[in-house]
């Protein structure tokens, strides 16, 4: 079966995002490079050659939350919107409420991590950084 992992855009804010992200699940980047390094940068605006081209956070055993951030000057505009969450399963109750109270911190709460009326413990937000995310602890049967 294929793996399937979360990639996001910022525009500009990739390494802020990850940075808060890790202060939350912990763990190093494996990876992180920057437009600079990519063949071709002198071509960029400055202010364009600190942007993330990669980063990536192993988050578990085998999930890898990766990001970039966009380049205004070849074009990309990034659209922030409600197209997307990133849904994560947790062992415990407890697991899920560290998770929802420091990823929601500085975000807007959409519904807030209850008992939901199909069993599972669940809440959702839009972070600090306009990100979507769902925390879900399954029902226990």
């Amino acid at each position: 079966m294929p793996k399937l992992n979360t990639y996001l855009n910022f525009d500009g804010r990739s390494e802020e995002a990850f940075n808060f992200y890790k202060s939350v699940f912990g763990g190093e980047f494996s990876s992180l490079q920057k437009m600079s390094d990519m063949p071709g940068a002198e071509q960029l605006a400055e202010n364009e050659k600190d942007r993330l081209m990669h980063i990536s956070l192993p988050i578990g055993e085998s999930d890898i939350l990766m990001a970039s951030d966009i380049i205004p000057s070849m074009g990309h505009k990034l659209n922030v919107g409600n197209h997307s969450y990133i849904s994560v399963f947790t062992d415990s109750r407890e697991e899920a409420d560290r998770l929802f109270a420091g990823l929601s911190a500085g975000g807007e709460i959409e519904m807030a991590l209850e008992d939901a009326f199909w069993g599972d413990y669940f809440g959702s937000f839009i972070d600090k950084f306009g990100i979507g995310w769902m925390i879900n602890h399954p029902k226990q049967d």
